[in-house]
């Protein structure tokens, strides 16, 4: 079997040091979507240096410090067709609100190997710290598929119950047409996003829009909606990626307030509201 649960487990975790700043933490606010209207008060906030604070979602780039599915995909007892991947969700622990510059140690690591039959589910956790201490922690869930059924846990299901009534809050987000030229100079280089051709070999009419990237702008949207535009009070973040979005497509971002929680649901406007992010929930103070 080219994954080995077992050797991928217990296999040593990389770790590295980290560093990023405010150049860096305003170039990820404008990849996802900040600075609209560039005078606005609270978009200053994402982009001004003298009043930028820190998206919690910017952890995912912070630094190159997450692993990735090409880099995780290279740990000891695991052997995958990339061609095979996807990046079925994510999920963010934030310890302490990020800082505007930082230095950190990044430590990567396979968290756990499920057997869900037709295909295998990786995590891939990255846990970031500092002098002051934990900062954060990342999980990102791979399926690689064709790579089930050996017999292994099956895990956790994701899914989540379906939130009831009708949702406190619906705001929809314009994707640009070069959002995924200017959100990849954060560090993801996938052409997939970018290069019409290798698109169209994956299977795409056209370059998509990085998960990663909507992941960022539901984010924003829920704090600057419901959280009175306040990122230190996001406690957790997580996700399912359920479909693609294209650059120039709308996002309908739907919020139901729960008890220390925003329930989530992105669909694609264009699309007859196909669904795009599912099972989300933001946990906050």
């Amino acid at each position: 079997m080219p994954i080995d649960a077992a050797k991928a487990l217990a296999a040593e975790p990389r770790t590295g040091e980290i560093s990023w700043n405010s150049k860096d933490v305003q170039l990820y606010h404008l990849g996802v979507g900040a600075g609209v209207p560039a005078t606005d008060p609270d978009e200053l906030r994402y982009t001004l240096e003298s009043r930028l604070h820190v998206l919690p979602s910017f952890a995912t780039v912070a630094g190159s410090g997450s692993p990735g599915v090409i880099s995780g995909l290279s740990m000891p007892g695991i052997e995958v067709d990339l061609a095979r991947v996807l990046h079925g969700g994510q999920s963010l622990t934030v310890h302490r609100p990020l800082p505007v510059t930082g230095t950190a140690t990044a430590t990567h690591r396979i968290a756990a190997v499920y057997d869900k039959g037709k295909a295998a589910v990786l995590v891939l956790r990255t846990e970031v710290a500092d002098a002051e201490g934990p900062l954060w922690t990342n999980d990102a869930q791979i399926f690689v598929r064709g790579e089930g059924g050996w017999g292994g846990d099956r895990g956790p299901s994701a899914r989540l119950a379906p939130p009831t009534g009708e949702p406190d809050r619906t705001v929809e987000r314009p994707i640009r047409e070069d959002q995924t030229l200017l959100y990849r100079l954060s560090g993801d280089w996938n052409p997939l996003h970018a290069d019409p051709e290798f698109a169209k070999v994956a299977g795409f009419e056209r370059p998509i829009l990085h998960g990663l990237c909507t992941y960022g702008i539901t984010l924003k949207a829920v704090v600057d909606t419901l959280l009175g535009g306040d990122v230190t009070r996001v406690r957790s973040y997580v996700t399912r990626f359920a479909g693609v979005v294209y650059p120039g497509e709308t996002l309908r971002i739907r919020m139901w307030r729960q008890e220390g929680a925003v329930r989530v649901a992105v669909s694609a406007v264009e699309r007859e509201d196909a669904p795009v992010l599912a099972d989300t929930l933001v946990e906050h103070t």
